[in-house]
């Protein structure tokens, strides 16, 4: 009788054990996109200041960078806020902030602008039909 108590705690210990380990990678990562915003923020700074080398499609590159950087930092403040799980929208926002950094460096070929603003509309898509999923639960 005493060993199928055991028996039933195991997977609730397992997951503490995992939400443990998860929760410490996350907030390793955490840190180290912190320590990379802060990186790219240096050198978006000196991109911008140094006017004899100013390269504005270097510069929206950056920027674009800053903010997947800064959408990551928030996906994962947003895991610990909601109850330890991750929102859909904020992976459908990094990968719409994803494929434009791909649109502003990899411009070269038409035919995959054409695609990749088209995966920006399904992902739109996606996203306004998540949000109105939402809507539709809290009424």
């Amino acid at each position: 009788m005493e060993e199928s108590s055991e028996l039933e705690k195991l997977p609730k210990m397992i997951t503490g054990v995992l939400k443990i380990v998860l929760s410490s990678a996350l907030i390793a990562l955490a840190i180290v996109l912190i320590i990379a915003l802060g990186k790219i923020t240096y050198t978006l700074a000196m991109m911008v200041l140094n006017t004899s080398s100013f390269v504005p499609y270097d510069v929206a590159e950056q920027a674009v960078m800053f903010f997947l950087y800064f959408g990551f930092i928030g996906l994962i403040v947003q895991y610990f806020k909601s109850g330890y799980h991750f929102p859909l929208r904020y992976f459908i926002y990094a990968g719409i902030t994803a494929m434009l950094r791909l649109i502003i460096v990899n411009h070269e070929s038409s035919v995959d602008t054409l695609l990749f603003a088209g995966s920006i509309l399904v992902m739109v898509i996606a996203l306004c039909l998540v949000l109105y999923s939402n809507r539709l639960k809290n009424l």
